[in-house]
């Protein structure tokens, strides 16, 4: 029998579609979030008068992930699937735990 998976990336603010993963990172934390054009231009703009103003650290380079440029697709929809076909929990929404991540990982090389 034939599958035909598809997923979604899902906008962390509203629940639409989203098209991108945007990287940030604040008080030595790093974030990632999925958002449609609109709230990624949203955030940008919110924290433009800040970036403006800051030094810049490290050799980083600033990150955004498209549709289609990676493979955020398997990485939340078939994690989410696998985890909880084998008894995690896992939200609908959002970050996949770094601790689901390397379980699925595992498996996967198994």
């Amino acid at each position: 029998m034939a599958q035909k998976v598809i997923h979604t990336l899902v906008d962390d603010i509203d629940g639409s579609e989203a098209s991108q993963t945007v990287l940030f990172a604040l008080d030595g934390k790093s974030y990632e979030i999925d958002l449609n054009d609109p709230h990624a231009e949203e955030l940008r703009e919110a924290l433009a008068p800040y970036l403006g103003a800051a030094r810049k650290t490290g050799g980083g380079r600033a990150v955004v992930r498209r549709i289609g440029t990676t493979k955020p697709a398997e990485d939340s929809g078939a994690i989410r699937v696998w985890a909880r076909e084998n008894g995690y929990e896992v939200s609908d929404r959002g970050r996949v735990p770094a601790t689901i991540r390397e379980a699925y990982e595992k498996a996967k090389a198994a």
